[in-house]
């Protein structure tokens, strides 16, 4: 076998030897063991130009003692991590919750998937959280009673265990204390707890939460869950008999999506759950007669709620049936229409400036007032599709704005939960919770059994037949700096 010396850079090997009846690859592979540079970046010159992989050594006619020549830049050196790698398996529980990007689920400890879905939506609210860590017996109103309180710090500790677990959780302290606050949760058939409605677990649990986290000091948020979820409704009561009219106010947690033959949106269920009709007595007649009642939003909440008003009870079968109609919800919510008149002037600079943004964006000339009357703010879900958020009094220093500024609501709102209901029936069926991250992901929350979903897959819960329908949906505000 021939040997030869090859000179790469400043560097010369003596001694290579040629096995000339293997391909020429092999010889560049020992010289990618000398020089560190792979075969396909090595240029050697030989006889008749450059070394090709197959080339014939007997067709090159290479000689012993002869010298090559190679050009080729070598690989980086694999440098040692600075760190030491640390497996999955072996960080602790706590650290991988957080690598995970998303919580634990709750185990179902019979029928008890309405509560574990309502705990999983409400958990995904970060402002709420924070409101019970700041919760302590010391906080606690003198007007809050014991079950209340208890119930509250087994909420807080249920969210804090979910937070720090990997594993699936066990909500039996919670659960517990959930049906000594409100015992409709305990009823048993043929000794089996039964399924309950996740709408009503849902509004007992921030009705009791609403209570207990009211701050005692008024240089506090007075009432933290009703600035999170508290929608206030400013209604025109008129009786068509008489003819007179009046008005009022309430405050409420949640708006009505009801549905029939005549709504296929959410918009148009919405809508329809702002009108109604009720018996009270008239001053006039001087007896009980029907009004008419008609509501507009007056206040905006950081979270809207929404419930699908699909269950009624059946009087031919005696027992709650479900409405399986089709209602397709947007991932983005405008509500504009459905504010108050006061309402609606406070949204619309903030709502220009979106608007302006999103032109900017786009290329396009914005409007030189942004307070200005002409910009009526009907906008469409592409105008409306900005990352802000807002509300419609100022408030300071909330995510994404600028230093010294405030920021206001749009009357937009992005879908973050959804609490779906499988089945015909209420008293049966199964509910799951669906929740956005903050990564952007959607996880499932089947009971234990997280697992990722496609964004594009959560606006199909919108029912039709017997897979999983939106019961309960929740939006968080946009908000705009200004």
């Amino acid at each position: 076998m021939p040997t030869v010396s090859v000179k790469w850079q400043k560097k010369v090997f003596d001694g290579i030897e040629i096995d000339i009846s293997l391909p020429a690859y092999v010889f560049k592979a020992q010289l990618y063991d000398l020089t560190g540079v792979p075969p396909e970046r090595q240029k050697i010159m030989v006889k008749g130009g450059l070394l090709k992989d197959d080339a014939d050594w007997s067709a090159i006619g290479v000689k012993d003692g002869q010298k090559l020549m190679m050009m080729g830049t070598a690989d980086e050196i694999v440098k040692a991590p600075e760190k030491a790698i640390v497996f999955a398996e072996d960080l602790p529980e706590e650290a991988l919750a957080t690598n995970l990007g998303y919580s634990a689920g709750l185990v179902n400890l019979g029928n008890t998937c309405y509560m574990n879905s309502t705990v999983q939506c409400l958990k995904s609210v970060p402002e709420l959280k924070s409101a019970l860590s700041n919760y302590s017996l010391a906080a606690r109103s003198t007007d809050v009673d014991q079950t209340s309180h208890m119930l509250t710090v087994a909420t807080r500790e249920l969210f804090g265990e979910l937070d720090r677990s990997v594993n699936a959780v066990s909500p039996t302290q919670f659960w517990m204390v959930l049906r000594k606050k409100y015992p409709q949760f305990s009823q048993l058939q043929n000794g089996i707890y039964m399924q309950q409605d996740a709408e009503e677990c849902w509004t007992q649990l921030l009705y009791t939460l609403s209570q207990s986290l009211k701050a005692p000091t008024s240089s506090e948020d007075p009432d933290a869950v009703k600035a999170l979820f508290g929608v206030n409704l400013r209604s025109r009561l008129h009786c068509q008999e008489s003819g007179e009219e009046s008005s009022e106010t309430e405050s409420v947690y949640s708006l009505k999506c009801h549905i029939s033959h005549e709504v296929n949106h959410l918009h148009e269920g919405l809508k329809h759950g702002l009108k109604g009709e009720l018996e009270k007595t008239s001053p006039t007649l001087g007896r009980t007669a029907l009004y008419l009642k008609d509501s507009l939003i007056d206040s905006l909440p950081r979270y809207l709620t929404v419930q699908f008003v699909r269950f009624f009870w059946k009087r031919e079968t005696n027992q709650k049936a479900k409405i399986l109609r089709k209602v397709d919800y947007p991932l983005e919510l405008d509500i504009f229409d459905l504010c108050s008149e006061d309402l609606r002037k406070k949204l619309e600079a903030p709502r220009q400036k979106l608007r302006d943004e999103e032109g900017k964006k786009l290329g396009l000339q914005t409007s030189a007032k942004s307070g200005s009357k002409d910009s009526d703010v009907k906008m469409t879900d592409a105008e409306a599709s900005s990352n802000g958020s807002g509300e419609s009094s100022t408030v300071n220093q909330q995510e994404g704005a600028s230093s010294g500024k405030e920021t206001h609501m749009t009357g937009i709102y992005d879908l973050v939960a959804v609490l779906t209901h499988k089945g015909r029936s209420a008293d049966s069926g199964h509910y799951v919770a669906w929740v956005k991250q903050e990564s952007g992901k959607w996880i499932q929350y089947d009971d234990d059994n997280p697992s990722m979903q496609r964004e594009e897959d959560i606006t199909k819960l919108s029912g039709g037949g017997d897979w999983h329908m939106a019961y309960i949906i929740m939006y968080k505000a946009r908000f705009v700096s200004m």
